[in-house]
């Protein structure tokens, strides 16, 4: 895979700079596509010169906030409650709490988690929407914003586009830190016929506080959301273990071209303005390997969801289900069981005691890093990527054999 080039004048129909048709294949008379990679079709290249994972830092910054590490728990209500929004505070991350959710619907959402978790999969859906049509109420999102201030942690929260004017108002009144305006595809340019859409550059000027925004998988979005001011970009859609959007609607581009893509825009952008807008990787990650990936390919952080709603202390008792899951007229998600693997603590630092990647995926990204002679993420945004779509398959017979015997 060649490096990236930012080149703000070669723009053309969306895509990023230098895609000629010699980067496309033919699909149809008439009609050509992009090849576009995931996660398992690359592999990250060591240096000719380490460095000690030691003397690696993971630190980055977000609309003047500094977190000790890179990682944003998602905005689902099966990974994030005010819990967990504290704890991944003091673990040096930020837990970002769905407005939208339980538990702001709710004064105890335990009875909701509970009928959720009993649920029967043929009947999960149905009880989401039954769930979820209790009203959100502003009492409840100004006090979940306090418990989280209270508990010494930055205070992210969620809300969607529709509910952006009447929420972000009442929770940033209530202290919160960042604002992130999130839905399965966010645009700076959206027409209806029904009327006046939101514009983003609009909340962001209205905001007293960062707004960050998603999702978005392509150059020309990206850098119409950067325009308008937003402090952090997401990216990916349908790429999260509980969401079937991609099945549902046909919609979204594997995760590594979507971030080389977003970060060219982000790169562009700060070359002509001096300022650095981070970009955070959104969905279909699983282990530490993937993780490091997403920061080669341009991230500056990642949002977990399935990773850590397998936490012993995620409010979804096991369970894991998607934001668009509960919608009323078109269901984008499910309920998947995740079961309890270990803590947050040590999801996230370990000690590991699975081999599989899913736990200590800091230490993960610090070792990777290191390898690659990377000692900041900004470094790790240079480093040679190959394809490998035998990477993960080369020379493993053995160890899927042992899967198979063993059921997994």
């Amino acid at each position: 895979m060649s490096a990236r080039t930012a080149n703000p004048e070669s723009l053309t129909a969306g895509l990023p700079p230098a895609v000629s048709e010699a980067d496309t294949v033919l699909l149809g008379l008439g009609r050509r596509a992009r090849r576009a990679y995931g996660y398992d079709d690359i592999a990250l290249v060591p240096a000719a010169a380490t460095v000690d994972p030691e003397d690696v830092d993971v630190a980055w910054e977000v609309g003047g906030h500094r977190l000790r590490i890179p990682v944003l728990a998602a905005a689902m209500d099966s990974v994030t409650d005010v819990r967990t929004a504290v704890l991944m505070g003091e673990l040096g991350g930020a837990g970002v709490l769905n407005l939208e959710g339980l538990q702001t619907r709710y004064e105890d959402p335990s009875e909701a988690f509970e009928r959720i978790a009993s649920a029967p999969q043929e009947q999960c859906v149905r009880v989401l929407q039954e769930l979820y049509r209790a009203p959100v109420r502003e009492e409840l999102v100004a006090r979940r914003i306090q418990e989280i201030k209270r508990g010494g942690a930055l205070a992210f929260g969620s809300v969607t586009p529709a509910s952006a004017s009447w929420l972000a108002p009442v929770a940033e009144e209530a202290g919160l830190d960042v604002l992130v305006l999130q839905s399965t595809v966010i645009t700076e340019r959206h027409f209806s016929s029904r009327g006046r859409a939101l514009s983003v550059r609009q909340v962001v000027e209205n905001a007293r506080i960062p707004v960050m925004a998603g999702n978005c998988v392509s150059y020309q979005a990206a850098l119409e959301l950067l325009e308008a001011g937003v402090a952090g970009l997401f990216v990916g859609v349908g790429p999260g273990a509980a969401c079937t959007s991609r099945k549902v609607l046909g919609v979204g581009v594997p995760q590594v071209t979507a971030l080389c893509d977003v970060a060219a825009a982000r790169d562009a952008f700060r070359q002509r303005t001096g300022r650095h807008v981070p970009v955070v990787a959104d969905g279909g990650i699983r282990v530490g390997g993937e993780v490091a990936k997403s920061v080669a390919c341009g991230a500056d952080a990642v949002m977990l969801g399935s990773a850590l709603a397998c936490a012993a202390e995620a409010p979804g008792r096991g369970y894991h289900w998607g934001m668009a899951t509960p919608h009323a007229a078109l269901p984008r998600g499910t309920r998947i069981r995740v079961g309890t693997t270990g803590t947050l603590r040590q999801i996230l630092f370990g000690p590991a005691q699975v081999d599989d990647g899913s736990q200590n995926l800091v230490e993960a990204l610090r070792t990777a890093m290191a390898m690659c002679g990377a000692r900041t993420l900004r470094e790790m945004h240079r480093v040679e990527i190959v394809l490998a779509p035998a990477l993960l398959t080369e020379g493993k017979a053995a160890q899927f054999a042992q899967r198979v015997g063993q059921g997994r």
